[in-house]
């Protein structure tokens, strides 16, 4: 196993990680590229956060900006994938990322979209300091990147507001994440370069639930995403959540 670069004492940067998504950076917005696999998961991704941020805030799903007035936090932004669909529903959009490049990208990205989406590079936990709170923080395939979780969790409760909502997902860990979501998506299939992922901080819904309620926020909802080569889509699972899943939690 390679050796993971030392994160600076009380910080939840990956330093190794970081440099390898920011090595990426010029190919984010490549649907047939590197992120070709979060271009494809963004529909379900949207479709979940949607529903159930809709349904928390009372809010018109079918309005023409459901998301407008709620103030959305995308942490680990990378170059954007999500923040942008997120502002056209109407969010007002903060974003983060470790990754300078990553937030240059995006922000050239946003200004081509006419869209109007604060890019920030800058950790939570630095954010947190700033006393800023948010309705929404989305943690979507970040924590299993983060050199500390327990760190980067709570620095992300405390960037929500009273009666907050989070939506987190990751990678489950069990053998079946284990050939398909690492050596399948990596070694066989080529989806993702080698050594995206560490098996290791993949997390069981048990532990992340863990990791959130001693900050106060409680899982209301649990789903898979499940891939279907037959043609090469995802969809969302309320039963099958043995490789990619999604949890909406809400601030208590």
């Amino acid at each position: 196993m390679t050796a993971r670069t030392k994160p600076q004492e009380g910080s939840t940067a990956n330093l190794e990680d970081v440099a390898r998504f920011t090595a990426m950076a010029e190919t984010w917005w490549d649907a047939t590229g590197k992120f070709k696999p979060l271009h494809q998961l963004n529909p379900v991704r949207i479709e979940f956060i949607l529903t159930h941020a809709c349904q928390y805030f009372g809010l018109d799903q079918a309005a023409a900006k459901p998301l407008s007035g709620l103030e959305v936090l995308d942490v680990g932004c990378g170059g954007g994938l999500l923040s942008e669909p997120m502002a056209q529903l109407g969010a007002k959009m903060t974003s983060i990322d470790a990754g300078d490049k990553n937030i240059e990208i995006a922000k050239i990205h946003a200004a081509q979209s006419g869209l109007d989406i604060e890019y920030l590079n800058v950790l939570p936990e630095d954010l947190a300091l700033q006393s800023r709170t948010f309705d929404l923080v989305l943690n979507m395939e970040v924590i299993e990147h983060v050199a500390d979780p327990d760190l980067f969790v709570a620095s992300c409760a405390k960037l929500l507001k009273d009666k907050g909502c989070m939506v987190l997902s990751t990678m489950n860990r069990n053998l079946k994440s284990l050939l398909l979501g690492k050596i399948a998506a990596e070694y066989i299939l080529r989806w993702l370069p080698t050594g995206t992922h560490d098996w290791n901080k993949f997390l069981k819904p048990s532990e992340l639930a863990n990791y959130i309620r001693p900050y106060g926020l409680e899982f209301t909802d649990l789903q898979g995403m499940v891939y279907n080569p037959l043609n090469d889509t995802w969809t969302l699972s309320k039963t099958d959540l043995d490789v990619n899943y999604l949890g909406f939690a809400q601030k208590l």
